[in-house]
């Protein structure tokens, strides 16, 4: 499988009757429930009912978030021994079991509990992995395009109900029915892979022959100087998402109450992200994803304009934060496929270098909130989305001055 340049772009944009890119919405979702729902939503609010210090529950919270940092160290292993979707499945019942069983502790803060919801955590991100290779396989780019879309509508969807159940339920139900609700919201939606696209077993050619063709794959992948701007690209700030985080923060300076942060952050910013995120798939194939993306980007960035330069009034942090995430939604899907264009067919080793790719994705998020924060240390409020929008700004516009006229780069399959 050598990467090539294709003129044959239209002859792409034709979907097989099988692919099936609404699938992708609930493939994700095993992932979803763990990392948006428990992990980046409701674990510290658990803890905190359960009488935890605040800064102990930032922790945990910190270390259940680190597999997703480094599961490219393991998440290569969905390319051997099974299907990919056979690797989805198995990693959705794992995750569910060591999520039951650390809801049957005492108490989620038991070192215990702990260890079983980071096995949980580390099961869970076999389910990206998988989801990665399963999105190389499809030939179509109106098919990737599309599944990018429903990739990231469901995980963002389905994160947030698992958010509203969690924090909703927790007050009424046992710990231990609470962990078996999620379990299932786990384990159900994983059922889908039955129908995903279909996966070849492993041609048995000997190991020789299958280290050779898998380093191949990689050198067809990343030792191309046609590598060096889509790392650029997936390593830059565009469409970060660092904001996201700290818009909550933000908010007091804007004289926003609690409760209405509660609200436009939480169940209906999970609903513009998902309506931007779906919205992204109504973009014309003929636009390159990456093009689109980093197209994204400057909107994005020009949301967080609004922040900067508009007067500390609750109207400005409305109207910026819905503008902000919905592009952001929008600015999500567009990576996966930015990330598909990179990664081109999903070949022996579709797994493990969706898995590079979307780690190295990953970066953004950290130096970003770092230098956003040095902002509002040293210019106050306003400076925080002000240097998240001019840095994103430039770097957009620098890599759109090469994708805008460089040719798609592609993968024969």
């Amino acid at each position: 499988m050598s990467p090539a340049l294709r003129p044959d772009v239209d002859a792409q944009s034709v979907p097989a009757p099988r692919d099936r890119p609404w699938l992708f919405a609930f493939l994700i979702t095993p992932d979803a429930v763990i990392s948006l729902g428990l992990v980046s939503g409701a674990i510290t609010y658990l803890l905190r009912d359960e009488g935890v210090d605040p800064a102990r529950a930032a922790s945990i919270a910190a270390l259940l978030s680190l597999p997703h940092a480094i599961y490219f160290l393991w998440g290569p292993l969905t390319d051997f021994w099974m299907r990919r979707r056979t690797w989805l499945l198995l990693a959705a019942l794992a995750s569910a079991i060591a999520l039951v069983a650390a809801f049957h502790q005492s108490q989620l803060a038991t070192p215990l509990a702990v260890a079983l919801l980071f096995l949980s955590a580390c099961f869970g991100v076999f389910v990206v992995a998988a989801c990665g290779g399963i999105l190389g396989t499809l030939k179509s780019e109106l098919s990737r395009r599309r599944a990018s879309s429903f990739y990231q509508t469901g995980s963002l969807a389905f994160g947030a109900v698992a958010v509203f159940v969690l924090v909703t339920w927790s007050g009424r139900l046992s710990l231990s029915s609470l962990g078996w609700i999620v379990a299932a919201m786990i384990v159900l939606p994983a059922l889908a892979a039955f129908a995903a696209p279909e996966q070849s077993m492993i041609s048995q050619h000997g190991p020789r022959h299958t280290a050779a063709r898998i380093w191949h794959e990689f050198k067809s992948t990343f030792l191309r100087w046609e590598a060096i701007p889509y790392t650029l690209l997936v390593a830059s700030p565009c469409c970060s998402g660092a904001m996201i985080g700290l818009l909550t923060q933000l908010a007091r300076d804007y004289h926003v109450t609690g409760h209405q942060v509660a609200w436009i952050n939480g169940l209906a910013g999970a609903l513009l992200t998902s309506a931007g995120a779906l919205a992204a798939s109504l973009i014309p194939v003929r636009v390159r994803s990456s093009v689109a993306f980093l197209l994204a980007g400057l909107v994005n960035a020009a949301t967080l304009a609004i922040f900067a330069l508009g007067p500390l009034r609750p109207a400005v942090y409305f109207t910026g934060t819905v503008l902000f995430l919905f592009t952001i939604g929008a600015g999500y899907a567009l990576f996966t496929g930015v990330a598909l264009e990179f990664l081109g067919g999903s070949g022996k080793s579709g797994s493990s270098r969706y898995a590079i790719i979307n780690s190295i994705g990953n970066l953004p998020v950290a130096y970003m909130t770092y230098l956003d924060g040095r902002g509002y240390a040293l210019w106050g409020p306003r400076a925080m989305p002000a240097v998240d929008a001019i840095i994103t700004a430039v770097v957009c516009l620098l890599l759109l001055a090469h994708f805008a006229v460089s040719r798609p780069r592609r993968s024969s399959p």
